[in-house]
């Protein structure tokens, strides 16, 4: 092999070790940004409504997990709208980041007085959930237009030991009432495993929006 040829190789390794080295470095940058976009992303605080449960966000929760984002579904006590917000808000200060934090029904009621000026929050999603103003109850807000048919699927109260009660919604009417969009097998187990709502909670007048 004479010197030019030589050369010629060295020069053709050089290059094919430059190509491979910042092929390398962009795909470990790559990586890495993409790992740091997992950490920063915010946590998402779900909280459920009247009736409901934590496994009710399954399929949301499903969906943000495989998304790498950290997800939290609080059990929403259902006792009053002030003693649920303070419990939510206690999860709040126990996250470090940013958080967004979601409401469905009654829940969007318990997120607006949740916040309590909590900076990490940083927005507030509302899925098909009330968004009171200072004052405003929850049974005010599900009766204002025409429309609501929850009244007349409600089952007899149940009597609680402090004198308040327990609502719940008829099991044979929860399909329609509640979970119309999921077959009827899961909506009669749905039924069985609701969460009562106290009348006291219903009735209990918001705080100042967040």
């Amino acid at each position: 092999m004479n010197i030019l040829s030589r050369r010629s190789g060295i020069h053709l390794l050089l290059i094919a070790a430059l190509s491979l080295g910042f092929i390398l470095v962009t795909t470990l940058g790559a990586i890495m940004n993409t790992a740091n976009a997992q950490d920063n992303k915010p946590t998402i605080i779900l909280v459920h409504g009247a009736f409901a449960e934590s496994s009710s966000w399954n399929g949301v929760l499903t969906k943000l997990i495989a998304k790498g984002y950290p997800v939290v579904a609080a059990a929403n006590p259902l006792r009053g709208v002030k003693s649920d917000a303070d419990y939510v808000s206690s999860i709040l200060n126990s996250i470090e980041g940013p958080i967004v934090l979601v409401g469905h029904s009654y829940g969007g009621a318990v997120i607006t007085n949740a916040v309590n000026g909590n900076k990490n929050v940083k927005a507030l999603v509302y899925v098909a959930g009330f968004a009171p103003e200072a004052g405003e109850t929850a049974v005010e807000l599900s009766g204002r237009y025409p429309g609501s048919t929850l009244g007349p699927t409600l089952a007899p109260p149940v009597a609680l030991p402090d004198g308040g009660k327990d609502l719940y919604i008829q099991q044979s009417k929860f399909h329609a009432q509640f979970a119309a969009d999921v077959s009827i097998a899961d909506a009669k187990l749905m039924a069985g495993t609701q969460r009562p709502i106290t009348d006291v909670a219903f009735n209990e007048a918001s705080g100042a929006p967040a």
